[in-house]
């Protein structure tokens, strides 16, 4: 099996000093889930999506994006060896409950793996291997698609997922509701103000206070107004490294997963996929 050091790619960082709209800049531009931390070119953390989203539902401050410094919210880093094997990578990231790994020899960061590498790497050498009805996730969060917004990313952050489901009144799986969804409102209008009518000629001006939180804009916006309209599923029986594939071309974390009756019975995410090489011999 390959090690560490034959998948590892070289990261995109951002000083400490810069700000969480920079931050989400880069995530959005580079298409990326997290982001190295650095000073004068020493790794000093890392801020991944699930961070920020953290970050923007429970902070209650009236700072905007702007203003919010990023060392206030980065995280430490998982070190691995640069001879580390694939699997051993799979393990630690299951075991930390991270997306990503530092590969570093001593205290110098060499690169990084992330969930979307292994994805790769199972696309490209596990073909025929396995099917997604063995690894997919059959309890799926969701919430309805009409419920505010913050009340929404609360459930994401409590059950430590990227991406939730969303349905209509009749139960029906409209869209999904991303980290990334988030972040490019919160470049439309997580730095305004928010306006609310009282009375005629009477207004009311409330800041941000938590881009998601109950007390600013994540209570007067519905989820369905920033949700992804369309649900990319595969079936249950597809091999497992043809929907690897999927993901990757789509650029996505997770699809869902229908059944012959063409009902969605559960999600398969780089997770699982990460879960498939922790347990392949």
């Amino acid at each position: 099996m390959k090690l560490a050091k034959d998948l590892m790619n070289t990261p995109i960082t951002i000083e400490k000093d810069e700000k969480i709209i920079d931050v989400i800049k880069k995530l959005l531009d580079y298409k990326i889930s997290r982001i190295i931390v650095s000073h004068k070119g020493k790794p000093l953390g890392i801020i991944s999506e699930k961070d920020l989203a953290l970050f923007l539902l429970e902070d209650k401050t009236k700072r905007t994006m702007d203003e919010i410094p990023v060392a206030e919210i980065m995280k430490g880093l998982v070190m691995a060896s640069p001879n580390s094997t694939i699997k051993q990578c799979a393990t630690t990231m299951l075991d930390e409950k991270i997306s990503s790994l530092a590969i570093s020899i001593g205290d110098k960061v060499q690169g990084i793996i992330t969930k979307t590498d292994l994805t790769k790497f199972y696309a490209e050498n596990y073909v025929g291997k396995r099917t997604v009805g063995e690894f997919m996730t059959s309890v799926y969060s969701w919430a309805y698609a009409d419920d505010p917004l913050y009340k929404v990313l609360s459930k994401m952050i409590l059950k430590k997922i990227s991406r939730i489901i969303l349905r209509d009144e009749n139960e029906e799986p409209i869209g999904v509701l991303s980290f990334k969804d988030l972040f490019k409102t919160t470049l439309e209008s997580g730095n305004k103000k928010i306006i609310k009518e009282q009375k005629p000629n009477l207004s009311v001006t409330v800041f941000r206070k938590g881009f998601a939180s109950e007390s600013g804009f994540g209570k007067i916006t519905k989820a369905q107004d920033v949700m992804t309209g369309k649900i990319i599923s595969v079936n249950y029986d597809d091999d497992l490294a043809k929907v690897c594939k999927i993901m990757l071309d789509k650029k996505i974390h997770g699809v869902g997963v229908l059944s012959a009756r063409n009902a969605l019975v559960g999600i398969i995410s780089k997770t699982d996929v990460v879960q498939a090489i922790a347990t392949m011999d």
